[in-house]
């Protein structure tokens, strides 16, 4: 193997890992909405009619890592092995779930409820269904998760490459951002449509003020994060050698 061919599978693998990690952290993590308005000092918004009270899941929170890392991957290596990636990512996705699921239903140790069977203020506490309330999440937010993150995985994929043919290697800030304002609109609702309107119990209201918020948050952190895709691109053209990367990219294009 040459040292180039080393780099270039160090390389594919610290992302693909980084960004498996990532999914399964924003998958497990997204059961919990939290107030991003209270954190903030935010008072709600009212936006003809809708009113947004920026309450979002805390999984968006590292989301858009996912499509830095997607567009990175498909920079180097092209939009077959971000596709790849992507169903691997989900299969392995549905093992978790299954797994989790599996654990929720074998019996609890009667120690291990006794033990915890109060909270920090001495009230009464079942730690077994509290363990099983968030870990099985329901049905219909595994469904949801998993269609919305391979629907908006291929469309960002797809958007990437058809600007990266029609910029070349100019304008790296453009595929980046266009591509995950694009595929984020899809994400940002299917997901909370199937799994909290259609399965769950939440009004369409409810979903569209999430949604909103959820979108925005992604759009202006995908703008914020600019820099970074630059600043990993330039590291990444320095390890490999910045004629080798070039070769690499070209390959990734020609080769999607």
């Amino acid at each position: 193997m040459t040292r180039t061919k080393e780099k270039l599978n160090r390389l594919y693998l610290v992302l693909s890992l980084i960004f498996l990690a990532n999914a399964l952290l924003a998958e497990f993590g997204g059961v919990k909405i939290f107030s991003a308005g209270k954190l903030l000092g935010l008072d709600s918004m009212d936006i003809g009619g809708l009113i947004i009270d920026y309450n979002l899941s805390v999984g968006v929170l590292i989301w858009p890592l996912v499509f830095v890392l997607s567009d990175l991957i498909n920079e180097y290596f092209g939009r077959k092995v971000v596709r790849w990636i992507s169903i691997m990512t989900a299969i392995l996705i549905s093992y978790s779930f299954l797994i989790a699921f599996s654990w929720t239903s074998v019996p609890p140790a009667d120690f291990w409820l006794e033990i915890n069977g109060q909270d920090a203020q001495g009230r009464p506490f079942d730690i077994n269904y509290a363990y099983n309330t968030i870990f099985r999440q329901g049905m219909g937010i595994i469904a949801g998760s998993l269609l919305a993150f391979l629907v908006s995985q291929l469309i960002d994929a797809y958007t990437f490459h058809w600007l990266r043919r029609l910029t070349g290697h100019r304008m790296l800030w453009l595929r980046a951002t266009g591509s995950t304002v694009v595929s984020q609109l899809i994400d940002s609702f299917v997901i909370l449509t199937v799994a909290f309107y259609v399965f769950g119990n939440w009004s369409f209201g409810q979903v569209m003020r999430v949604g909103v918020v959820q979108y925005g948050y992604k759009v202006l952190f995908a703008i914020a994060l600019t820099p970074l895709i630059y600043l990993a691109h330039h590291y990444i053209d320095k390890y490999l050698g910045k004629e080798e990367a070039g070769r690499i990219q070209q390959e990734a294009e020609t080769g999607s």
